[in-house]
């Protein structure tokens, strides 16, 4: 009798303790997963612990790669391909505003698009090309990436034939675009297809001259805008472009000026994939982080580079 009532006080503490064990082990689980992984470190750059990634010195070559380089969503770094094709199709001197382009209806009921990045565009307005093209990259405005789609090739979907063939001719053989903007998931590419884009998007001036810049203001449209990308002035950055969804997570392609005045190109970069599946602008923050530290990583890295004799 004595030891039975003893057992029960004894069973019943050992079953709460057990009950408590599992409730921290669930709470320790579930903060491991929702915890961001940090950087992997390999070839002395601090790489990113998820996604993909890949860095480059333009004219000299690779930094290196991280991740799977397969296919994923890339969001509004879409537009860095319409950019460049925009600028191809219809080049534009230093200071040249270019033709003026009349906003269209649709580019004016777009502006309203709900879950979209947009700028205010009204029908029968007249901009130029870089206007457009300075509210796309800096922004990131949807319809006005559509707007200049339609005016280039008649409709998006005969633009996007030719960012396809863009991409082909680049040797972007992981790479597929299926609108203009970036908001299609189903526009998917790598790292590395992107990174080749980047080194021959900023040969261009003009795109160069409007990615650097941190906010624009566009006569005949209200506001100033301002820069996507918050990492420029930061370790030597100089553009280019953010992107960011539920399916992309946060996405960046990055310039960097050399802090060594030895290194001959600038350092460029790409990194895809983070924190995917959340809110957009939580895989913005996360890009935006794991960029700054790649930066600074590739910064350190090239302190020590030196031109060889041939």
């Amino acid at each position: 009798m004595g030891l039975s009532a003893v057992s029960r006080p004894v069973r019943s503490i050992g079953i709460v303790l057990a009950v408590l064990l599992v409730v921290l082990t669930a709470t320790i689980v579930a903060v491991r997963v929702h915890k961001r992984p940090g950087p992997v470190w390999a070839g002395g750059l601090p790489w990113p612990g998820e996604g993909q990634a890949a860095v480059a010195v333009a004219g000299v070559g690779g930094l290196g790669v991280s991740g799977v380089q397969e296919p994923v969503p890339i969001a509004s770094v879409t537009k860095v391909m319409t950019a460049y094709v925009v600028l191809h199709d219809h080049p534009l001197r230093a200071q040249d505003s270019g033709p003026g382009i009349l906003v269209d209806q649709e580019a004016e009921d777009e502006a309203n698009a709900v879950g979209e990045s947009t700028v205010p565009l009204l029908a029968g307005k007249e901009l130029g090309e870089r206007q457009l093209l300075e509210l796309m990259l800096v922004p990131s405005g949807n319809n006005v990436a559509r707007l200049l789609a339609r005016w280039d090739a008649g409709s998006e979907a005969a633009f996007t034939g030719k960012m396809n063939r863009a991409a082909a001719g680049l040797g972007m053989h992981r790479t597929t675009y299926t609108g203009a903007s970036g908001v299609e998931d189903s526009t998917t590419s790598t790292a590395g297809d992107q990174l080749l884009l980047l080194e021959k998007a900023m040969q261009d001036s003009v795109f160069c001259a409007i990615v650097a810049e941190p906010s624009i203001v566009v006569r005949g449209v209200p506001g100033r805008f301002a820069n996507t990308n918050t990492l420029l002035g930061t370790d030597g950055v100089v553009g280019v472009k953010t992107g960011s969804s539920t399916a992309a997570g946060g996405a960046l392609m990055w310039a960097a000026r050399a802090v060594n005045p030895r290194v001959p190109g600038l350092i460029l970069g790409v990194v895809l994939g983070q924190a995917t599946g959340g809110e957009p602008n939580a895989g913005l923050a996360a890009v935006l982080a794991t960029s700054r530290t790649l930066i600074a990583g590739a910064q350190r890295t090239l302190a020590g580079y030196a031109v060889r004799d041939s």
